[in-house]
C-alpha cells in the first residue's frame, strides 16, 4: 500500500556498529585537509557510513606584548596570533574496522581524538 521501497536490514539496524566521532585538529590547514581525505577515502572504500568532515570555528590565539622589555622608551606592541583548525567525522562502523581504519600515517602537527558511542 505505500510507494517506499523496504528497507533491508544493514549491519547498523543489527545492533552491531557504533558511532565513532573522530576529531581532527591542527595549526596547519593543509595537512589537516589530507588527513581528513585519507580517512573519508579508507573509510568509503570499506562501504563504512561517513558524515564529514564538518569544519568547526577556528579559534583564534591572540597575544600582544610590549616590545620594550622595561617599559622605557615608545610605547609599541607585537601581536601574535595562533589559528587552530578543527574537523570533526562521524563513521558508522563496527569497532574491529574502526581500528583498520584509523592506521594511517598522519603528519606530525595534526592531534587526533576518538570518541566511540553507541548508535
Amino acid at each position: 500500500m505505500s510507494s517506499y521501497p523496504v528497507k533491508k536490514p544493514t549491519q547498523e539496524a543489527t545492533g552491531t556498529s557504533q558511532k565513532i566521532r573522530i576529531t581532527l585538529s591542527s595549526r596547519k590547514v593543509q595537512a589537516l585537509e589530507k588527513a581528513c581525505k585519507d580517512l573519508v577515502g579508507r573509510a568509503k572504500e570499506q562501504k563504512v557510513r561517513v558524515k564529514g568532515p564538518m569544519r568547526m570555528p577556528t579559534k583564534t590565539l591572540r597575544i600582544t606584548t610590549m616590545k620594550s622589555p622595561c617599559g622605557e622608551g615608545t610605547i609599541t606592541f607585537d601581536r601574535f596570533e595562533m589559528r587552530v583548525h578543527k574537523r570533526v567525522i562521524d563513521l558508522f562502523a563496527p569497532s574491529e574496522l574502526v581500528k583498520k581504519l584509523t592506521a594511517i600515517n598522519i603528519e606530525p602537527g595534526v592531534d587526533v581524538e576518538l570518541t566511540v558511542a553507541d548508535a
